[in-house]
């Protein structure tokens, strides 16, 4: 199933959620800083109001005065309209004054009668002589403007009621709003603007690898997330461990398609290498079933073959049987064995197959290493038997042996004609034979399977003319003490 990448732009994209995420933070940022600042204001405007009209009212009712002394005062004779100057009434020329008695009608001040507005004013308030005693103004609306009013009680039981507009404090509040909010509006379409490019630009790296993930999937296992200009720690990381394994997983992949082309090749080789002593012993069956056998001589000649060729079907299915040991890595039986004397003894062994041949030996003493002495014994027996199968009798051999930084390495060389680059390169295959000679191509094979199952290495030196050498590491941890 192939999966392609879709850009999603949406609200619903992660880029559309940390978008909004963003703007709302900021909204509700831009709302609770214009809630402040404007209940600062009102409440810093209030008081200046509040405190003129208290000086006013302090003032006022130090004097003890009554509405009839008021009502004679020429100090009053220049109220007009109900407004009150600016040395006797609050500053603000958008004041208003009036008498009003216990009933809460207005009265009447010298020869000037209560404008519509101290009429309004006194109607405004419900209960004049609450006013007279309350720490806080009043807020009344007059002819649809706003008004902060106190009461100020005169010895006759009469009030004087006096308001001050707020207008012009609500006008103000209601500008700020508006400014804030065109303000607030104007930030956050900058930020949804800023967000949406910083965050696409974060998370270019996360495309990448949706986009590196779709090319694997369609089949470019090579491919891999590429590094950001400026990464973030986090992404970067996901990256790493992204190509980390992806990197396993083609590894894994090669590995796996290596392992079943190995396997189809070697099932291939094995079925052909038994077929041949099979189609054999069949024929000579045939042969003698039809009667065609009918010297001693014959028989006996066939009889022959038919063994040797069930010998060399046997030791093909045991060699076979040892690789899959090898390959389900078995638990060897790890004990000192005196390397030195294995040596020797598949020196020995090759000179009494092969007298004519000058074998020299490197392993005096004793050497002793903790392993496997039965794959000691067929690492050695495979390659000297891969020295007499393919090199001249008299062509010299040489066993070495020797210990070296907590390392032992066994080396077999001899003077043959050597190997050319490819059929090295091709000497642990299973079932390889260079120039098509005999053998079962399994030694070698099984020579790597047995050394890597000691945890060693095994390299193999030549060159057209020049011999060949197999030079087996064992490392520290096989060496005993």
């Amino acid at each position: 199933m192939i999966f392609r990448h879709h850009h999603s732009r949406g609200i619903h994209s992660l880029r559309g959620k940390l978008t909004l995420a963003n703007v709302a933070l900021l909204a509700l940022g831009i709302i609770v800083a214009t809630a402040v600042s404007l209940m600062g204001m009102r409440y810093y405007l209030l008081d200046q109001v509040d405190s003129e009209l208290f000086k006013t009212r302090d003032s006022l009712g130090s004097t003890q005065l009554t509405a009839q002394q008021i009502d004679s005062m020429s100090a009053l004779a220049f109220v007009r309209d109900g407004k009150i100057p600016e040395s006797q009434g609050p500053p603000n020329s958008d004041s208003l004054f009036a008498l009003v008695d216990t009933t809460g009608h207005s009265l009447t001040i010298g020869t000037f009668e209560p404008t519509e507005n101290q009429r309004a004013l006194a109607e405004a308030v419900d209960d004049p002589r609450s006013l007279t005693g309350d720490a806080e103004p009043q807020d009344v609306t007059v002819d649809g403007t706003p008004f902060r009013v106190i009461g100020i009680s005169l010895t006759d039981g009469t009030t004087i009621l006096l308001a001050s507009s707020t207008d012009a404090l609500h006008k103000g509040m209601a500008k700020a709003l508006k400014l804030d909010l065109t303000f607030g509006a104007l930030l956050l379409a900058l930020l949804a603007v800023l967000t949406m490019l910083s965050v696409s630009r974060r998370l270019r790296p996360l495309e990448d690898m949706v986009e590196t993930s779709s090319a694997i999937a369609e089949g470019d296992l090579a491919r891999r997330v590429p590094s950001s200009h400026h990464p973030t720690q986090e992404v970067e990381q996901l990256r790493l461990a992204l190509n980390s394994m992806l990197h396993q997983v083609e590894s894994a992949y090669r590995t796996r398609e290596r392992s079943a082309t190995q396997l189809r090749r070697f099932v291939a080789d094995a079925s052909h290498e038994l077929r041949t002593p099979l189609s054999a012993i069949r024929g000579y069956l045939q042969l003698y079933d039809k009667g065609m056998l009918r010297e001693p001589g014959e028989r006996k000649r066939a009889w022959d073959r038919m063994t040797g060729e069930a010998d060399r079907m046997a030791r093909l299915v045991d060699e076979l049987l040892t690789l899959a040991r090898l390959d389900q890595q078995p638990e060897l039986r790890f004990k000192n064995v005196d390397l030195s004397r294995l040596v020797r003894d598949a020196a020995e062994d090759l000179r009494a197959q092969q007298p004519e041949r000058p074998v020299s030996v490197g392993a005096d003493g004793a050497l002793l290493i903790h392993a496997d002495e039965s794959g000691l014994r067929q690492i050695l027996g495979n390659l000297v038997a891969n020295v007499r199968t393919h090199t001249p009798a008299d062509v010299a051999v040489t066993l070495g042996l020797e210990r070296v930084d907590g390392v032992v390495r066994l080396c077999v060389a001899d003077e043959g004609p050597g190997l050319e680059e490819d059929d090295a390169s091709r000497i642990f295959d299973r079932f390889f034979r260079a120039g098509g000679g005999a053998g079962s191509g399994l030694g070698m094979a099984i020579v790597q399977g047995v050394v890597v199952a000691h945890g060693g290495e095994v390299e193999v030196r030549t060159a057209p003319g020049e011999g060949l050498a197999v030079t087996v590491t064992l490392p520290a941890k096989a060496c005993a003490g």
